[in-house]
């Protein structure tokens, strides 16, 4: 049994014939799916890359650089106790501790219209397509009602979080992404929203949020250190000070005395004094060897890309998208009339 053969001039000539069915579905598809799209609200990226201080030991030589071309970052494994690796910082911006700090930001759009806390502006302010409106419409009636749903962002508790504040919690993190680079360390912050200046506002406020969190982790034991050399510093300098004064006191009351007891004990108000000077000059000491660590711990940050306003929308693609539907109305009707007619080809 010969195969059959495929005669593309009868395919073409069947088409052709049938151009009056094109005529009608490709103006229908093309209103609808302009009616479609247009609802769809439009929204804007800004993207900020940071380049951070590197915390990697020096080690590994030739084959952590080959492991390195590969993607495969062995020398992370060598970080110091006091440091968080660059590859925690997406989980670190999706925590809810993390989102819950941003809502209270303060955004303003381009016109002046809006002039609030994130929090608000994504609850109150944001557009959606009619038919989400509607749905979240319908929801709303059968719901019972949240009274913490309007609380204000500096009181929300993020152990406790209500239906409208995790709602929240998952908006402002589906609109943040973050990546970083395993072989340069890169950090790539991506930030939607449906209006340009609060877009540029946000990745610029998650970068400040960002680096706070990450020099707050890094510079933590650093700080206590520090706060306890101070509480130290304190002591010390106040009992050195008490000595002095007794030691001071007592001289003053006994300046010609010549009797060995009282000699005696002048001494040993002299050498006290001397071993609290000691300790507090030893203390003091400390005390900025301690700062110094504390600066020598934060984080130096590269800002490579600055938040920007973008001038044009990142989506939806409303061109591509009328043009994808033709063409797949395009291509169903074809294989519709090709179908219908098989028995003829």
């Amino acid at each position: 049994m010969e195969p059959k053969t495929i005669d593309l001039k009868k395919i073409v000539k069947l088409l052709y014939g049938s151009k009056m069915l094109y005529v009608k579905v490709l103006p229908v598809v093309f209103v609808l799916s302009s009616l479609f799209i247009i609802c769809i609200p439009r929204y804007y990226t800004c993207t900020v890359k940071l380049a951070p201080e590197s915390t990697r030991a020096a080690s590994g030589g030739s084959l952590s650089a080959l492991a390195s071309s590969f993607g495969i970052n062995l020398a992370s494994k060598a970080l110091g106790a006091d440091a968080i690796s660059p590859e925690l910082y997406p989980d670190l911006m999706k925590s809810t501790d993390f989102v819950v700090g941003l809502m209270n930001i303060n955004v303003k759009s381009g016109d002046g219209k809006v002039n609030t806390t994130l929090y608000d502006y994504l609850r109150t302010k944001q557009k959606a397509a009619w038919w989400n409106s509607a749905l979240g419409y319908v929801l709303d009636m059968f719901a019972d009602a949240d009274p913490s749903a309007a609380v204000v962002p500096e009181s929300i508790n993020s152990f406790r979080l209500s239906k409208t504040q995790m709602d929240m919690v998952k908006v402002i993190s589906g609109n943040i992404k973050c990546s970083v680079d395993k072989k340069t360390d890169v950090i790539t912050i991506e930030v939607t929203d449906q209006n340009a200046l609060i877009c540029a506002t946000l990745a610029d406020s998650v970068k400040v949020h960002l680096q706070k969190a990450i020099t707050e982790y890094r510079t933590n034991k650093a700080r206590l250190d520090l706060e306890y050399t101070k509480k130290l510093y304190a002591e010390s300098k106040q009992a050195y000070e008490q000595a002095r004064y007794k030691y001071a006191e007592f001289a003053d009351a006994n300046n010609d005395a010549v009797l060995k007891s009282v000699t005696s004990l002048m001494e040993d108000y002299e050498n006290e004094m001397q071993l609290k000077y000691n300790v507090y000059s030893m203390v003091s000491t400390q005390l900025q060897a301690a700062k110094a660590k504390v600066q020598e711990t934060t984080p130096a940050f590269t800002t490579l890309q600055s938040a920007t306003v973008p001038q044009k929308p990142a989506g939806p693609k409303r061109v591509f998208f009328v043009l994808g539907c033709l063409v797949l109305a395009t291509f169903i009707t074809s294989a519709r009339i090709i179908y219908k007619h098989s028995s003829e080809l």
